[in-house]
Parts: C-alpha cells; structure tokens; sequence
C-alpha cells in the first residue's frame, strides 16, 4: 500500500539546478539543504495522508507528457479547498509540467502576487490581465457535469479488480474527485459495445414489443455498477440521461443497422413505446432516468453514412417533428411527466434550423423538449452562433453538451495519446466556451477507454479522462483532460450560476460562477508559453493578485 514503491514517485536534480520534486526519492546532490528538507517534508506528507479524503497524483511521465496512476491502493483525490476565512481565497492548479489539483492560498486585498508552484523554473513573468468580476450581473444556471457509462465502459470496469473499480467511480462521481452528477447511456446498444444491437430484434414487424420484456443481461450488469457507484461515491442527485442509437432493423427503411435510414411511419408509436418501456425496466432495477434525448445523431443516418459505420437512425427535421408531437411527447407525458426530452444530440451546425423547422411542421413539437443537446465535434468549425440562435428562439430550455471526445477526425491520433496537454487544452477551450455562451453543463463521452481506445465493435477508437491497462489490470492512468474537466465540474457544482467577467486582454480566458454557498469560483486559463500576472478585481470584495505558470488552468475559489 505503500505509493512510495511507485516508479513515478522520487526525486532527480536537473540540468538548471533546481530539485525536481516529482522524483523525491532520489534526491541528488544538486538539490540544496532546503530543497531535500521540503522533499523530505513532501514525502511524509504523502504517507501521511495517503489514506486520506486528499491524496496527491502519483505522477509518471510518458513521451507526451503526465498521467496521475491510480492501482487498486492508491488513487489521487482532492477534498474541499474552499477558504474557510473571509481574508483568504485559494487556487487551484493543473499545468503541463506536471501540477493536477496543486493548491496556493492567498490573502485578499495583499498587492503582492501569490505565486502557483509549479514543477518548471518558469519563464519571467512579463504578461498581466486583470479579470473584472461583477457578482450582480448574472446569467445561466448549472445543471451539471458528467460523462458516459456505456458497454464497453461496464465491460472494462468488470475486468479490474474491485478495489480499482472504486477509485474510477470515485474519480469522477465523488465530492473528492471531480463531482460528476450527470450521466449518458445508451437504450440498447451504441458504437461503444460489444456489437450492435436492440431490443425485440426478433419476432420481426412486432408492433406490441412482445418481446421486450426484460432487459438485457449487459445492462443489468451495467446498472449493478451504476448502483454501487452511487453506493462508493455517495453523488448526490446522480441524474441519468439517455438516447437510443437505432431500433431493430425492422422498424427501418433499410433493414439495416447503418446507411440511409428513415423510421417507417407504422412503427412510430412502437418507437415511443419502445422508450417508455426501456425506463419502466431501468427503474424497476431501482434506476430512475431523469432524461432522454430524441436519437443519437440523427444527421449519421441522413448524411454521415460513409463516416458513421455503427449503429444510427437518420431523421429530418420535419419528421422527427411529427413524431415528438404525435407519439414521443405524448406518450411519455402520458407515463412520466417528469422525465425531460432533450432535442436534437447532434453537432453544432444543424442547431441553427433544426429546430425552426421542427416548429414550422408541428408548432407544439418544441414544447415537448425542455432540453437541447448538442455534441462538440465540429466546434472547432463551426462557431457559437449556430447555438446562439437556438437558444435565443428559447431561452428556457436546458442547454448542455452530450457527448465529447478527441480521436475522432482524421487528422488527429485515433487512439489514446497519454499525458498529452494539448488535448485537455481543447476541453479547456471549449468548456470555457460554451459556459460562455450559457450552456447549463457538459456529458464527456466514455469515462473510461482501454489503451487503444476502446472496446468497440467498429473500432473507431478514441482517447478518454482515463485509460485502463487491461494488459496487466492493475493500473488506470488519468489524463490531462480529466483535471482540466475536474477545473469545472469539482468547483462549480450544480446550481452555481455564472456571473461576469471581463478580461483586459487574451494572455488568460475566464469565466466565473456564484456557487450555491455564496462562494466565487473563477476558471483561468492560460494556454501562453509564460507565466502571468492575473488580479481578479471584484466589485464586492476587491483585488486578488496572483501569478500563473505557463500551459495552466487555474480556479480560484473566495467567498
């Protein structure tokens, strides 16, 4: 149990005489009396708590760059930060060069710069940016933060020992790991699984579902885990979104699984029963599913159809209106008034007439939807105002990223690329984005991929938050983009809502949340090659002053 017989713990001196206290244990000559004191010090420290709600990263240092590793024993976890006096506020750190949830505490009003550790001698800090926050001005709610349970991450998580199990679900859903409350799965299977497939494949043209009286022996296994993560991770509110990828390949026009595909018109109540169905035996498993969507990517089964070769359902607009109004909508209002609809589950681009055109064919079909969801695979592409348009046609309704991952376009590593900065840089920039933009939360996609990014049946392999080592299972490796996540969802739980923040100047992106305690969470982000000097100037409580390192993302926390 001891992280010390770790290889990624210990001590090395460097090249320019600083002591590099990743590497404690084998401290060098070229460290002085006081560096092997403070390694010394770090050392008991992280015995000490290694038990503990707090547990610093086990660091290894891959080709890319950092990875925390997490065994059935040890795993790294932060407890609550939060200042408990008025006069102080603290930051949190993750950079490039090895800091994930590094904490610094400061004095308000100081006019000195609190300095963040960080592991590299930095470059001098020349660049400034104040950030001007304004608690009265107010925007959008959180819903929440989450990821994806699917097949292949149930398949994974039942190859790992118990005690390894734990620490994944404790990672992301436990007030010590990063807070996660939300939670996307698939009704049925999706690309991530064993192979593709539905309920009441057979008998065929079955429009009572005879057949779908059970479920599947893969989901009961899936919510046996599900039920003891909330057990481990005590997750308050764990609300469970879910969409389905394609029904049996007789409900459409092509028989097939993939490719062009419609919903034949005969089977669009069996469709809508099928979903009501599917959440009567998830909670009758003990399971309540606070949300479903529309369909998985309907613009795969229309569009995307040489790209997608798993399992889709294609829909127009003007006809998944009809469906929503007549059958889906009805239907589960009919059974469960409570559950939400979220529209659309698609990319950026279709949100700025998907929804104009579901109310020119059925003005009520938008009613139905209290939700809209939206994947951020071209969002690089294709810029916020596709989603500013939606949501300026409808103000009210939830707005939230569904699913996210990197490996997908053909330019980029389909595969996990470990400790790689630059792509927990993009979840940075893109999370920061869309709060922005008043987006109420973000659906990672699998929480956990093995090292070639998957299982999946199609193999359209991608990177994930964390990696397991299914050669060994003995391991599971967090990336950047874990922490970088962990920068939002850990310290702006649900119900925070976002006030303003101005910066001067584009060396640091921000934004900033009241949290439900009456607290300030401001996210800074520097994506610059130096450090910075960042005062965060609030109209309520005045100045704080502190000095970033370069490659960082940084939340700092005040009351």
């Amino acid at each position: 149990n001891n992280p010390l017989s770790w290889d990624i713990v210990g001590a090395e001196t460097r090249s320019d005489g600083y002591c590099d206290i990743r590497n404690i244990y084998k401290m060098g000559e070229g460290c002085n009396y006081i560096e092997k004191l403070l390694a010394i010090c770090i050392i008991v420290g992280f015995i000490a708590i290694s038990s503990q709600a707090s547990a610093p990263c086990a660091l290894r240092e891959y080709k890319n760059g950092f990875v925390c590793v997490c065994n059935a024993t040890y795993c790294d976890y932060l407890d609550d930060p939060s200042p408990e006096n008025e006069d102080e506020f603290v930051i949190v750190s993750s950079s490039k060069a090895g800091l994930r949830f590094g904490t610094t505490s400061g004095k308000v009003n100081d006019t000195s710069f609190t300095t963040v550790l960080d592991y590299n001698k930095t470059t001098a800090r020349t660049r400034k940016v104040t950030i001007n926050v304004d608690r009265e001005k107010q925007y959008q709610n959180i819903t929440g933060f989450g990821g994806s349970f699917t097949g292949s991450v149930s398949y994974i998580l039942d190859k790992l020992p118990q005690g390894l199990q734990d620490h994944i679900y404790k990672s992301f859903y436990a007030q010590e790991g990063i807070g996660f409350n939300l939670m996307r799965t698939s009704i049925g299977g999706c690309d991530f699984d064993s192979k593709a497939w539905a309920y009441n494949e057979e008998p065929e043209n079955d429009a009572a579902l005879s057949n779908f009286t059970d479920l599947d022996p893969s989901e009961k296994k899936r919510i046996e885990q599900i039920k003891h993560l909330k057990e481990v991770t005590n997750v308050e509110n764990l609300r469970i979104k879910a969409a389905a990828w394609s029904p049996p390949p007789w409900m459409k026009t092509n028989n097939k699984w993939t490719g062009v595909s419609r919903l034949k018109e005969e089977y669009y109540q069996t469709w809508a029963d099928y979903h009501v169905r599917w959440i009567e035996l998830w909670e009758k498993q003990g399971l309540p599913i606070w949300a479903i969507s529309t369909g998985n990517e309907p613009s795969n089964g229309v569009i995307f159809m040489f790209f997608a070769k798993f399992m889709s359902l294609g829909w127009l607009p003007e006809s998944q209106a009809i469906w929503v109004s007549e059958h889906l909508g009805p239907t589960m209002r009919n059974k469960y008034k409570d559950v939400i609809i979220f529209g659309n589950d698609d990319q950026r681009f279709t949100f700025a007439f998907w929804f104009k055109m579901m109310k020119a064919v059925r003005a009520d079909s938008v009613d139905y939807l209290s939700g809209l969801s939206v994947h951020w695979y071209w969002d690089e592409i294709f810029k916020p105002v596709f989603i500013d348009i939606a949501r300026k046609e409808m103000p009210d309704k939830i707005m939230l990223v569904s699913e996210s991952c990197i490996g997908d376009k053909p330019w980029q590593k389909a595969a996990p690329v470990l400790g790689d900065w630059s792509r927990g840089e993009k979840f940075a920039r893109a999370f920061l984005q869309d709060l922005q933009h008043d987006f109420n939360g973000w659906i990672d996609w699998n929480i956990v991929l093995d090292e070639q990014g998957g299982p999946n049946y199609v193999e359209n392999f991608v990177d994930a938050p964390s990696i397991a080592n299914m050669t060994t299972l003995s391991e599971v490796y967090k990336q950047p983009m874990f922490y970088v996540m962990g920068h939002f969802s850990k310290f702006i739980p649900e119900g925070s809502r976002r006030v303003l923040s101005e910066r001067t100047n584009v060396n640091v992106d921000t934004v900033a949340f009241a949290r439900p305690d009456g607290s300030l969470a401001v996210i800074a982000f520097n994506s610059g090659s130096a450090g910075v000097n960042v005062t965060i100037s609030d109209t309520k409580r005045g100045q704080i002053n502190f000095s970033v390192p370069p490659k960082s993302i940084n939340t700092v926390l005040y009351n």
